[in-house]
This record gives C-alpha cells, structure tokens and sequence, in this order.
C-alpha cells in the first residue's frame, strides 16, 4: 500500500498522451497553479475591458453584456452529462487513440450533444420570433439590437458545446492545467475586441457578449485541435461516421450521464438562489454584502474547485487498474487548505474589504465566517466526488443531492431573515455538509472496504 493509500497492481504501459502525468498532488499543484495564473492575468485584463466597454459604449451597454453573459451559466446542463461519460473513459483507457470503447462514447457523446445543440438553437429561434426576450431578460435589454444579441449568444454558445469535448478529452488526458490556461485566453481575446471596436468607431455596444461567446468558441476550438492531435487518428473516423447511427453505434453512457444530469439540474437550484432569497427578505445591502464576500472568497473555491476536477482521472484510471485509491487523506487536506485559505482571507478582510470598496460594503461576521465554512465543506468534498465518478457512485450522489434543495431553501430562507447575508451562506455550508460531504464519506468507505476486499480475494 503506497502512501497515497492505493493499493497497487501491475497494468500495461500507457503512451505519453494517455498517461496521468504525474501523481495526484501534482495534477492537484499544477490545475490550481493554473488557476491562479489565469484567475490574475483575467481580472487585470477584465479591468481594461470594463473600462473600456464604459467610456465608449455607455452603462446601458455594460448592462447588457453582463447579463448575456450570464445566459450559458444558466445552461449547466447543456451537454446532457456527456462530460462524465467522455472523462472517465478516455481516462481509464491505457491507449485512448486506439480504443473502441473511446470512439464509441465520443460518438455517442456527439451525437447527444448535436441534439441538445439543435434544441438550443430552434428554441433562441422561437423565442426570438414571438418577442419574448424582453420578458424573459427584462429591462436590461436594449431595444433594438438586444434580441438579436440574445439570440446570436445563445446560437454561438450552442455550436461551441460539440467542441467543448475536446476539453473534457483534454481532463481525462490528465491535462486539466492545459483546459484551464486555454480558458485564460478569453478575456483577453474579448479585450482585443473592445479594442478594435473602439479604434475602428463601430457602434456595436450591443454585440459585445457575442464576442464574448465568440471567444469561449475560440477557447473551446483551441482545445479540439490538442485533443486531436494527442489522439492521431481518431477525428477522422469520427466524422465520417456521425452520421450513420445504425452502421456506427456508438457506446452506452446513459449510466452514468443520467445520474449527472440530476445534479446540473438540482445543484444551481440549491445553491444559486441565495440572491433571489436575499432580494425578497433582507434589506438591499445585504445582497450587496452577500455579492462581495462571494467576489472574495470565489477565488478560493475556483481554485480548489480547479485542483479537484483534476483529481477525476486520477481516480477513473485507477479503477480502471484495478487498483484502490482512497480519497480520504486528500479529503482531508483540501478541508484543511481551505480552511486554512479562507482564514487567511477572512483575517486580512478589515484591512482588503475597504481598500476594494472604498469602504462602501462592511461585512458581518456572520457572512464572513459563513464563507469560511463554505469554503471547507466545499474543499472536503471535491476529493470524494471525484472518487465517485464511476456509475454506482454517481447514482448514490442523486438521492442526497435532491434532498439537499428542500433543505437548503428552507435553512436560507429562515435564517436569511434573522442573519442577513450570513444566513444563506450558512445555510449552504450546513447542507453541503450533511447533503454531500458526510453521505460521501460513508460510501467511499464501504467501497474501499468491498474493492479491498475483491483485490486481497483475486
């Protein structure tokens, strides 16, 4: 038993574009480096960008870009749950560019994705021609160019998704930290737009989120070409049969694409309505505070969050070896390097928060140490999801994950109005704890005890 708690077994070399590059903390050190770099080289370029898109193009112009932007964030959904069927293939194969098994779930991944594509597309289409998007986006809309910009980030952001798979090929690869800097040429991608709008005196304020998706597409497309070139030989054959469903069938992945699903569609419901609570039961400046401490403490999670997903190979190909690699020490280590984040964080906010808001937002204790909970059950449980990637594992996340909604609501609503903008936060810190870290530590476990006990048995 090694050190990182896995049991070893022998299994056949994998090439160099299909092997976890190095040990779990180093996927872990190098996704949130990564990370770090992108998150800082983003904001200072978003900062130019801003101020840029405001003295050209006006507020109304700003507002209106903020709030399409946000359009594919409330799409989370969109792939259908492919990416875990993409990931934990590609990642439990020893020779991803020659396996059928991998060809056939990107085929069947495709295929998903070009339906849910086309059903995004005729539904902006629909939208667009009744004259809906003003009811649906309100007031931030500008008349005029407003629906037109809707219906183009919508459009551009359905083509992306097929192209997206690229990146989930790239994680299962072991390469998360190269997804991740690829995502660092955004911002600047959009900035440089901005730029040439300005020099070249286009009055395109309205279209600047198009730009924006426009960007995500370039990002997406980037990641597409890598994949295909550490995988030679495999995007030829999957284009020529795409379209012959019944000559080329592709893999199974409902097992485990459902289950995630679920998840896309219950996780924001829980977790990113705290706003709207705040809005209707607390006064303004708590949802203004609330939105500060998030800005904050958001680039703890992001990173954390970076670090674990790179875990998900890890754990796909060790399963796939026959091995046992217990997630429980690194659960512990995010927890204690979250929580060690967060404190640091929360110790330096007198001195952070009025140097940021020029002394405008205040935050409580309640809200600060709120996120600081937050941040630790959050850090805790990534490890353990991460383990819980293959079909069985994902299933037993469904019941509490749906449970965690009522619960979550429901301790955000009552505290909301007694705490102010600490109440949601630790509403969330509460349910996470007992929706989803303690649930999944008792199954990680029991299957670590079942798999040592088939290894020691074989």
């Amino acid at each position: 038993m090694t050190a990182g708690g896995a049991v070893s077994a022998r299994a056949p070399e994998a090439p160099a574009a299909a092997r976890v590059a190095a040990g779990p903390w180093g996927v872990v050190g190098t996704s949130a480096g990564a990370k770090l770099l992108v998150m800082g080289v983003s904001g200072l370029v978003s900062v130019v960008s801003v101020r840029l898109v405001l003295e050209h193009f006006g507020v109304a112009a700003y507002a209106q870009y903020a709030l399409l932007a946000s359009l594919g964030a409330l799409l989370p959904f969109a792939d259908l749950g492919m990416a875990a069927a993409v990931i934990n293939t590609v990642a439990s194969s020893p020779e991803p560019a020659a396996d059928e098994r991998v060809r056939r779930t990107l085929l069947s991944a495709l295929r998903v994705i070009a339906c849910s594509m086309v059903v995004i597309i005729a539904v902006a289409l629909l939208v667009t021609a009744l004259g809906l998007w003003p009811v649906l986006l309100g007031d931030g809309l500008l008349p005029g160019s407003g629906p037109v910009a809707a219906l183009a980030c919508l459009a551009v952001f359905a083509l992306t998704l097929p192209l997206a798979v690229g990146q989930r090929v790239l994680t299962g690869l072991g390469r998360n930290h190269v997804q991740i800097l690829l995502q660092g040429l955004a911002s600047p991608f959009f900035a440089l737009c901005v730029v040439l709008l300005v020099v070249s005196g286009a009055r395109a304020g309205g279209l600047l989120a198009v730009f924006s998706y426009v960007g995500g597409a370039v990002v997406a497309g980037i990641g597409t070409v890598i994949a295909v070139r550490l995988l030679p030989g495999l995007a030829g054959g999957l284009l020529r049969d795409l379209p012959h469903v019944r000559r080329a069938p592709g893999a199974p992945v409902l097992d485990v694409a459902w289950p995630v699903l679920v998840q896309m569609l219950a996780l924001p419901v829980a977790m990113q309505t705290d706003r709207l609570l705040l809005s209707h039961l607390a006064p303004a400046e708590a949802l203004a505070q609330y939105s500060f401490g998030w800005a904050l403490f958001g680039i703890v999670l992001q990173t954390i969050s970076a670090a674990g997903i790179a875990l998900w190979p890890v754990f796909a190909r060790a399963r796939s070896e026959q091995r046992v690699r217990s997630p429980l020490p690194m659960a512990a280590a995010f927890c204690g390097a979250g929580l060690a984040l967060a404190t640091v964080l929360a110790l330096l906010l007198p001195w952070v928060a009025p140097l940021i808001s020029g002394g405008a937002i205040v935050l409580d204790a309640w809200l600060v140490w709120g996120l600081v909970a937050l941040v630790a059950v959050q850090a805790a449980k990534y490890p353990l999801g991460m383990y819980m990637t293959d079909a069985a594992g994902l299933r037993f996340q469904v019941p509490p994950i749906l449970a965690m909604v009522p619960l979550n609501l429901g301790l955000s609503w009552w505290w909301a109005g007694s705490l102010g903008a600490g109440g949601p936060v630790l509403g969330s810190a509460v349910s996470v704890l007992l929706c989803q870290v303690l649930p999944s530590a008792w199954y990680v476990r029991r299957d670590l005890a079942r798999r040592r006990a088939a290894l020691s048995r074989a």
